[in-house]
């Protein structure tokens, strides 16, 4: 353990002694630190355990989007849809450096769903969310439209809709450094190896993964946001003999070379009935998935099979004039959904709504477990949680989230390029390519990044693909940063660009140095 990683647990270790936590959260997935950052800011005494990384489970192998879920339609899910097409503009508005608008093409051929379905479709779409912002759909002529040049010839018609895009580990990360900031403690590496109840209060036994240090502490409510893990915390930590309330979903993805230079992304149909999408990635590639199909084995060991590798190029071939090959693919991750198991008959079919359910008689502290969910809706279930909290425990400050900012995003939703060229007129040294990464990335906490930096080499030395040390610092000291995946996969994707060994040795040296001190 470091220097600085003891000093934090002593810290919280005594104030937990004088006085318990109102709320401790298992998982520091978006679930997790989400209904963290609400609790704080209603003014409850907050704590959270996160085993890993931020965001290294569930919440960092998603599909990247803030969306209704046009296809959740087909299956009646009204009150799911509508309330994510409602958070879609409330999300972008608090973090518009990372989430943005993004139009999606939906070829349209005699085999998909028939058009009028579709017209249906993407009227309630338009016109139940209280869409202001966001543009409406429109039909194109592919003949005519850029979006048609990368299709087979008989795609002549399309719908263009808009969604968001996210990206989904930083949405993690900047709400547990929100939570923090309004005074949560968020302990990442830190497993919760036991949970009892002690007359009003859970008395929570934590470890330290590094070091194997163990200690207590005490809560009048404890969530269990753990995800795919929630049954494991359950029969391991409570002691459970049994829990099945999760249905584990696997989802899969390839990034490939970039397949086609237009903004917009792609809806496609497959011949089975299930959909997947190819979206622009990271400026230099294209991301395509998802797969659903069942998963029965640890969360941790779960990776893209050959099946789902060849699913998604066959589907993919079945649009693009030029096929995706194998040898296109540069990354591929695999995740599981922690779906709320309600019986239905196939993967692509199980409610993507979530379910709270609290446990304990009327004298005994409460356990409320989190089933399901997804990301665009998060905030939303974060509010149901504190109604459930504060049936509890009590209530405390009122809901505030909504109009509240992310850190970075302290800025006009629609004045993102404006803002970019206030700090590149501000930093003149640093290339376009590096100033929009930033940006994006961070929004105005970049400048914290650059500081008083009048020159490239000012920022200290350069692991490649513009990742120095003065933004490594800063992701070492704000945002939980421990190791070369959590700042290459986690916190900036430059892992696509950075494959060089040697730069990722040298980077996991100069952080070992950073978190000892010793620089």
């Amino acid at each position: 353990m470091t220097e600085q990683n003891t000093a934090i647990l002593n810290d919280t270790t005594q104030a937990t002694l004088d006085q318990p936590y109102d709320v401790f959260i298992v998982g520091g997935g978006i679930n997790g630190v989400g209904i963290a950052r609400d609790a704080v800011g209603r003014g409850f005494r907050v704590g959270l355990a996160e085993m890993n990384d931020l965001a290294s489970g569930t919440s960092s192998w998603s599909t990247k989007l803030i969306h209704g879920g046009l296809r959740y339609l087909e299956h009646y899910e009204f009150r799911l849809v509508r309330e994510a097409l409602m958070e879609r503009e409330t999300l972008w508005a608090m973090a518009p450096h990372i989430i943005w608008p993004l139009r999606f093409v939906l070829p349209h051929h005699k085999d998909t769903r028939p058009a009028w379905l579709i017209r249906i479709g993407l009227f309630l779409y338009d016109n139940i969310g209280g869409r202001k912002k966001l543009p409406g759909t429109k039909t194109l002529n592919l003949k005519q439209d850029p979006a048609g040049q990368p299709l087979k010839p008989h795609f002549q018609k399309a719908f263009e809709y808009s969604d968001c895009w996210v990206n989904d580990a930083r949405l993690v990360v900047l709400n547990a450094r929100d939570a923090a900031d309004r005074g949560a403690d968020i302990n990442t590496g830190t497993k919760v190896v036991s949970l009892q109840r002690a007359d009003e209060l859970w008395q929570i036994g934590l470890e330290d993964k590094l070091t194997g240090k163990s200690w207590q502490v005490s809560a009048r409510c404890v969530v269990n946001a753990a995800g795919p893990w929630i049954d494991h915390v359950l029969t391991g930590a409570l002691g459970y003999n049994d829990a099945h309330n999760v249905r584990l979903v696997q989802g899969s993805h390839i990034v490939i070379k970039q397949k086609f230079t237009d903004p917009r992304a792609y809806f496609f149909q497959n011949n089975d009935g299930r959909i997947f999408f190819a979206i622009p990635y990271e400026q230099d590639f294209t991301l395509i998935g998802t797969t659903d199909r069942d998963y029965d084995g640890d969360p941790k060991s779960v990776a893209i099979t050959e099946e789902e590798t060849d699913y998604l190029l066959s589907a993919a071939a079945e649009y693009f004039s030029e096929p995706v090959r194998r040898d296109d693919i540069v990354w591929t991750y695999s995740g599981v959904r922690p779906l709320y198991d309600d019986g239905a008959s196939k993967a692509q079919e199980a409610t993507r709504d979530y379910v709270l359910k609290s446990e304990g008689a009327e004298n005994e502290p409460k356990l409320i477990n989190i089933f399901g969910g997804k990301i665009t809706t998060y905030r939303r279930l974060a509010e149901s949680m504190l109604e459930k909290i504060e049936d509890a425990i009590g209530a405390k400050g009122a809901s505030w989230t909504k109009g509240a900012t992310l850190p970075g995003g302290d800025f006009d939703a629609l004045s993102f390029d404006d803002e970019l060229a206030k700090l590149q007129r501000d930093f003149l040294f640093l290339e376009p390519t590096h100033a929009w990464r930033l940006f994006r990335l961070y929004g105005t906490r970049a400048r914290a990044i650059l500081g008083s930096a009048t020159k490239l080499d000012d920022l200290g030395q350069n692991f490649g693909a513009d990742l120095t040390a003065a933004e490594v610092r800063y992701l070492i000291s704000q945002e939980w940063a421990r190791n070369a995946d959590d700042v290459l996969w986690r916190r900036t994707k430059r892992g696509l660009i950075i494959q060089d060994k040697a730069d990722i040795a040298r980077l996991n040296e100069f952080m070992k140095q950073e978190l000892s001190g010793n620089t």
